[in-house]
């Protein structure tokens, strides 16, 4: 006799391998019965092995962290054997979550990095033991979570990278501005304004993006590496050296060709504009030509919202005083407009060159293998 697994079971398995999670039967049902559960899920597979409860009595724990990544399959297994499961994966590295309903499974969700209580049928002990309660006993909920949890991982990610690096292209116009000898290209309340509209809204905004489609198609992140790992910083410090050399190039030909009020009004609708054109360049990795630039609506908001709001205060008179700014003529808005989209097309050649050279690497490790 077997209980038929629920619908949306066996995709949701086959997710979790894309997206490089392994997935495990620990049971006390009879190897037979395990083995045939496993093979419909697409859990047990031809290179496999399985393992019952006394198979595991006559190995060493040393012995079982070697061979763990062999078996997909545990049968007739106590509480002890289940805690010797958990921990033989934490030795190979692994991030283990375990899934639990009974008294016998609670050390097991002790021990592991995640333990997931059922909430419907799971007894209380299990339910003090985890770490997370599923409300729904439906593993199909724990796969949904995980994307989630990318998600938000990413979208924190992401704002952080847009704040730093926009706060060092602010860093970079100052600095350099008075080491090339220019009088101050912002003035401390353009700045002050600059903080507040132009990199609020879209880091809210870059907070609530989507999930992207190939979420799920990813390895996990390794657990012990920083949110600046892989490069990340480099990225920052590139894009923060060009937003300030961008806002730079503003104000030496609104300075050179026309006066310093004039220069200092190109550079703060210049730095405003490239820091909002920035944020989708940060949406993802990839092209946002392939991605498309209208599945957040949030985003599409704090831009146009900020367009408004920093030409505004250029247009209104008595806002401009506040500000120190004057009227710009048709050319200069140009040149300031040529500018502040410049963004795009360098972050783009930069993604390419990553895409090509990532793709490179990829195919030489596929011929030598």
């Amino acid at each position: 006799m077997i209980d038929p697994p629920r619908d949306g079971v066996k995709e949701a398995v086959r997710i979790c391998r894309r997206a490089g999670i392994k997935t495990v039967m620990i049971t006390g049902d009879h190897i037979a019965t395990a083995k045939a559960i496993a093979k419909e899920l697409d859990i047990f597979r031809i290179q496999d092995r399985a393992i019952t409860g006394q198979e595991l009595d006559k190995i060493s724990q040393k012995q079982l962290e070697k061979e763990i990544e062999n078996y997909s399959v545990f049968a007739r297994v106590t509480p002890e054997h289940k805690v010797r499961i958990v921990k033989a994966w934490q030795s190979s590295g692994a991030v283990v979550a375990m899934t639990g309903d009974g008294v016998n499974d609670s050390p097991a969700l002790k021990n592991a990095d995640i333990g997931i209580a059922m909430g419907k049928n799971g007894t209380d002990v299990a339910k003090n033991a985890s770490d997370m309660i599923l409300t729904d006993d439906n593993f199909v909920t724990i796969v949904k979570a995980v994307k989630q949890g990318r998600n938000i991982y990413d979208n924190i990610k992401k704002a952080i990278h847009f704040l730093i690096a926009t706060n060092i292209g602010e860093i970079v116009t100052i600095f350099m501005g008075l080491i090339l000898g220019y009088k101050t290209p912002l003035l401390a309340i353009q700045l002050l304004w600059i903080n507040l509209v132009t990199d609020s809204f879209p880091a809210i905004a870059i907070g609530l993006e989507p999930a992207e489609q190939d979420i799920m198609n990813r390895k996990p992140y390794d657990s012990k590496k920083g949110l600046f790992a892989d490069g990340l910083w480099n990225k920052i410090i590139v894009e923060g050296v060009m937003i300030g050399m961008l806002t730079l190039i503003a104000f030496s030909i609104g300075n050179k060709y026309y006066s310093l009020e004039v220069g200092r009004t190109m550079a703060f609708l210049s730095i405003g504009l490239i820091e909002l054109v920035h944020s989708f360049n940060i949406k993802s990795e990839q092209s946002i030509f392939k991605i498309g630039i209208l599945e957040n609506k949030f985003l599409i908001g704090s831009f146009i919202l900020g367009v408004f709001i920093q030409s505004i205060v250029t247009v209104i008179p008595s806002l401009a005083e506040i500000f120190k700014l004057v009227p710009l003529d048709s050319t200069q808005w140009i040149i300031t407009l040529i500018i502040s989209i410049l963004p795009i097309p360098i972050i783009e050649l930069q993604k390419k060159s990553n895409e090509i050279k990532f793709g490179s690497i990829v195919y030489t490790q596929k011929q030598k293998a």
